[in-house]
């Protein structure tokens, strides 16, 4: 009695989602299919330091902000550091790209071929933004959030990526993200305040500047204000918790 033939995934529950994500490509609009693929490799990154540059503004204006810009600035050096640790970690893989094994998929980014699949180096970057956004503002960590995971999902459909590959991309921003935050709070926060007493405080607070932090700091002080100005973002806490009941940066 003759087997029903094994769809294109062959059982393989990866292989079978890259497939009937990438699919849908094939049967998609050329002009859509170009719209994803500039999303998927440029538009969602530019989107992301857009978001960025939007928690820098916000984080200036905070009474902690010199701590809240330290977080904001965690967000691009924890890319940096997961991108470096993804170099060990993509050559002991040394996965090849999916298209390489299975010329079915159709491939809508050139130049690809030769590097390594996994882990997914968009992924790791839009996660690791979006958790370290998060960990000062909700509201901008959560669109980022939303951007990180449409970035998965475009580079499925790009053809360029296993979904284990954006998994994995996934994980390794949050571990470097996570793990490595107090540590490196520990450095930016008493480097920001530090900047925040020279004539380039307005990198790092909207207020007035002066030695000791401005003179609003300094009223605070005198007003038995909170210590969390001298804290870094808390983890685990409500990130970016303001005095007076503000809940975030976008409060």
């Amino acid at each position: 009695m003759s087997q029903p033939l094994a769809g294109p995934g062959n059982g393989n529950p990866d292989l079978e989602l890259l497939y009937t994500v990438n699919g849908w490509a094939k049967s998609a609009p050329g002009w859509l299919d170009s719209l994803v693929s500039w999303i998927g490799e440029y538009g969602i990154l530019l989107g992301l330091l857009a978001l960025c540059l939007v928690g820098w503004l916000l984080a200036r204006r905070r009474p902690d902000a010199p701590a809240a810009v330290a977080g904001v600035l965690w967000a691009p050096l924890s890319v940096a550091l997961a991108e470096l640790a993804n170099l060990p970690i993509s050559a002991i893989v040394d996965r090849p790209r999916p298209f390489v094994s299975h010329p079915g998929l159709i491939v809508l980014v050139a130049g690809k071929a030769g590097t390594h699949s996994f882990v997914s180096d968009h992924s790791t970057m839009s996660m690791g933004i979006a958790i370290a956004l998060f960990l000062v503002n909700r509201r901008l960590g959560a669109v980022a959030g939303a951007l990180a995971l449409l970035q998965g999902f475009c580079r499925l459909y790009l053809g360029v990526h296993y979904p284990t590959d954006v998994l994995g991309g996934y994980a390794l921003a949050a571990a470097v993200v996570l793990l490595l935050a107090p540590i490196a709070m520990a450095v930016l926060v008493p480097l920001c305040h530090a900047v925040a007493r020279t004539a380039a405080a307005p990198l790092v607070t909207a207020g007035p500047s002066g030695p000791g932090g401005g003179r609003g700091a300094r009223r605070r002080r005198r007003g038995g204000g909170p210590a969390s100005a001298e804290q870094p973002p808390a983890l685990g806490a409500a990130p970016g918790r303001q005095p007076g009941g503000e809940s975030d940066l976008a409060a």
